[in-house]
């Protein structure tokens, strides 16, 4: 059996989990997402106004049922400005996990995490999974070291991740982790890893049912 995305899309999703993305305007929110929704970068900056939102559809492992499951995300992309966020803040709510986004070029950025998270956590349940983000890594001129990410997300007990939208490194990865992470919240089971969590490997396009584990490719948690 093969699977590709246009089949999965036909195929109906037994989980459906809404993402949402914040973080300060111009880190790369919008451009995260559209790589990974429709393999698309451009270097141009325009601001999302309000919200913007994508679908996306992904074959996950469920080890409690041994099956291939079908999940569909609903990724939304929320404006950083200030003036937006009373537009927002309603589409917090519901929400089953948290991507926070930062620019590693831009220390102010990573300093406002807190902000953002005391904001989101006002309207969202304190359980759901939240992964932080550190784009542009394949920027040179960077502010914030892997290092800082890595002691902030240890603290809270965030998943963590470096990435760039630009070469494509770790999208992908941002929303199988959110993904896993959520199955597993919604089985009611702590996620200690989910390094060794397997997805079906649609790059390979096999004939067969081929499973590969996940790894981060560099600087992963």
């Amino acid at each position: 059996m093969s699977f590709t995305y246009e089949s999965l899309s036909k195929k109906p999703h037994k989980h459906i989990f809404k993402i949402i993305i914040i973080g300060d305007s111009g880190v790369g929110k919008t451009s995260i997402l559209t790589r990974y929704a429709d393999d698309a970068f451009t270097e141009s900056f325009i601001s999302t106004i309000g919200v913007d939102f994508r679908f996306k559809t992904i074959p996950i492992e469920n080890k409690y049922t041994n099956l291939i499951e079908t999940i569909k995300l609903q990724i939304w992309d929320t404006a950083g400005q200030e003036r937006f966020k009373n537009i927002t803040s309603a589409y917090y709510r519901n929400a089953d996990g948290l991507v926070i986004v930062y620019d590693i070029t831009d220390k102010k950025t990573f300093s406002n995490i807190t902000n953002w998270l005391g904001e989101a956590r006002s309207y969202m349940e304190n359980t759901i999974p939240i992964i932080i983000i550190g784009n542009k890594s394949d920027r040179e001129d960077r502010q914030v070291s892997y290092e800082e990410l890595e002691e902030f997300s240890k603290k809270y007990n965030f998943l963590y991740l470096e990435t760039s939208a630009r070469e494509e490194h770790n999208i992908e990865l941002i929303f199988m982790k959110m993904a896993v992470s959520c199955l597993y919240e919604k089985y009611n089971t702590k996620v200690e890893t989910i390094d060794n969590v397997e997805t079906v490997d649609l790059v390979s396009k096999s004939e067969n049912l081929f499973l590969k584990k996940i790894k981060p490719k560099n600087k992963c948690c």
